[in-house]
């Protein structure tokens, strides 16, 4: 894969999709051990219901580093500049994520030449749940 370049990229151009499995249990299990977030309504489906949800649904943190995956695997991360998301709707157990970007805007940063990239995530029934920016520096 060749690297991409500032000259190269065009406003427009979309960065290779993500797509990721049905959301589970062990997914769910696994980040609230990476991250620290033990909170239980993301981990035990009997507090997750006495809060009056179906059942546990994924971290948001969790959509935002699938997000961070799709930076990364388009650009190094040493050239990740800000990402800021906003969420939108919860991710829950079975949804298949799929993480799209597109870049909109090239621009002049701190000295540096940038990219401002849209990004967002949406399930399978094409419901917005994370939705976002983001600058990389591209040489």
């Amino acid at each position: 894969m060749n690297a991409i370049t500032y000259d190269t990229v065009q406003i427009g151009d979309e960065l290779p999709v993500l797509q990721l499995p049905p959301v589970n249990r062990t997914t769910l299990a696994l980040f609230a051990g990476a991250s620290g977030d033990h909170n239980p309504i993301h981990i035990d489906t009997d507090f997750a219901r006495k809060a009056g949800m179906p059942d546990v649904f994924a971290q948001g943190m969790l959509g935002m580093a699938w997000l961070g995956r799709l930076l990364t695997q388009w650009a190094p991360q040493s050239q990740l500049r800000r990402f800021d998301v906003r969420f939108q709707g919860i991710t829950h157990l079975g949804h298949a994520v799929q993480c799209t970007g597109r870049v909109v805007e090239k621009l002049q940063h701190d000295g540096e030449r940038c990219v401002r990239v849209e990004v967002q995530s949406a399930n399978q029934y094409g419901q917005v749940r994370i939705a976002g920016e983001a600058l990389v520096a591209l040489r």
